[in-house]
């Protein structure tokens, strides 16, 4: 009888394990073709423009080289000191503040598009030229002259993909710009750290303006302007009405405040983390390439799921931009630790995700409110704050590593991470007020 029972549960057993070889298989084959099916549909229903500006900016930001390996560049081959390399990119930032805000205001004067023409044709002849430049003061001329040219294209972009865009598709044809954006990012280092050991920085330069001149005939080739339609007096009253109340939007400059802290935790991997790479852990130009493309990879593969999950549950935009804000401010901490290089890889990953979290929500969330007609002013405030957390970043970053060193400035952004969380709380606690206010009436 007990070998009887011995026997049933052997071949029992046998029989569970088959099914557990079987079914597990069919199961997984049929999850990831519907996870293919899903990752492939959120790129439908983007018209042709969309696609070709994303392929404009693909090659484009793929060319642009210079920015990751710039803080490297000003040390190892012109030699210039910590606080001279945080001037430099202080009027880089100075520069991409004046662009973005001119970008914006032209746009509504002239139209966007041809401002993004104008601003990447020179741009990409400025990168070629500034390789000629040496000198500490010229170099800050040069690079402030460029940034104001480059960064007029950013506004212009972004009211682009509203007139270009469906209103329903708008959020992800942001992230499929930032897709682009970061597929590029992910070539882009790993690329410019060969063409370093290669090359030399010189060869950067190069790639940089000619990739700019590239992408912008491709985009005057295959897309015709699409003007806006012509606003009425009256419309244009309420417009100037809906601009100057912008300024008294306590939210929307409390949100402003949290997306310059993001911006300031975000650079710092392309001011003092690359410096950091070579002093503290020895790493070349290519190996700080690579973990920037990492970062580039997961962003092309995760993102655009995250973001239409998001969009269908329709959960708040401000809640999601204040949570990768505090993984911002854990990557930061977790810089910490400098006893083990494999550290910088688990701090990519929370930088990612936080990335993934805080930039396309809080564009959405600025570009929801912009008065009609006025989005490219409105919008050059919002890409003024990014460059205002470029001249923070680079002159805070460097500053602190210069006189502290490299363990207080990692403190320091953490703590200021947390600050830029609890912003977020702040801005969410005004609009539900704001929300109760209006179901009052």
């Amino acid at each position: 009888m007990y070998f009887d029972m011995f026997v049933s549960q052997i071949v029992r057993a046998k029989v569970l394990k088959k099914t557990h070889n079987l079914v597990p298989l069919h199961f997984k084959n049929t999850m990831l073709l519907h996870y293919l099916r899903r990752y492939i549909n959120n790129f439908k229903g983007f018209s042709r423009e969309i696609w070709i500006l994303t392929l404009v900016t693909f090659i484009n930001r793929a060319g642009t080289m210079v920015l990751p390996f710039l803080s490297k560049y000003l040390k190892d081959d012109l030699g210039f000191n910590y606080a001279q390399i945080g001037n430099v990119l202080f009027f880089f930032g100075l520069g991409s503040m004046l662009g973005s805000w001119l970008g914006g205001k032209l746009s509504d004067k002239i139209g966007f598009y041809r401002i993004m023409i104008m601003s990447l044709v020179v741009t990409g002849f400025a990168f070629i030229a500034l390789q000629y430049i040496t000198t500490y003061i010229g170099f800050c001329l040069a690079i402030f002259l460029t940034m104001v040219v480059a960064d007029m294209f950013r506004p212009a972009m972004f009211v682009s993909l509203n007139v270009y865009a469906k209103p329903e598709n708008r959020t992800r044809a942001l992230t499929l710009v930032r897709l682009a954006v970061n597929l590029g990012f992910a070539a882009g280092p790993a690329l410019g750290g060969l063409i370093i050991m290669n090359i030399g920085y010189k060869g950067l330069f190069w790639a940089d303006g000619i990739t700019c001149i590239l992408s912008i005939l491709i985009f005057w080739l295959l897309v015709k302007e699409k003007k806006k339609p012509i606003e009425s007096k009256e419309a244009k009253q309420l417009l100037e009405a809906s601009r100057e109340s912008v300024f008294k939007d306590k939210p929307f400059w409390i949100f402003l405040f949290m997306c310059v802290v993001t911006g300031v935790l975000f650079f710092q991997l392309f001011t003092t983390i690359p410096l950091y790479h070579k002093d503290q852990f020895n790493l070349t130009e290519l190996q700080t390439g690579l973990l920037l493309t990492l970062n580039g990879i997961l962003i092309f593969f995760l993102e655009m799921p995250i973001v239409s999950y998001i969009e269908r549950h329709q959960i708040n935009k401000v809640k999601v931009v204040t949570l990768g804000c505090f993984l911002m401010s854990v990557s930061l901490f977790l810089m910490l630790i400098n006893v083990w290089a494999g550290i910088l890889v688990i701090m990519m990953l929370f930088m990612t995700v936080a990335e993934m979290f805080a930039f396309p929500f809080s564009n959405s969330f600025a570009m929801s409110r912009a008065p009609k007609g006025h989005e490219g002013r409105y919008m050059a405030i919002f890409t003024m704050s990014f460059s205002a957390a470029h001249i923070l970043s680079a002159k805070l970053g460097m500053g602190i590593v210069d006189y502290f060193g490299y363990q207080k400035n990692w403190l320091f952004m953490g703590v200021l991470g947390l600050v830029g969380t609890y912003a977020g709380y702040k801005v969410l606690q005004l609009l539900a007020k704001e929300t109760q206010t209006k179901s009052d009436f």
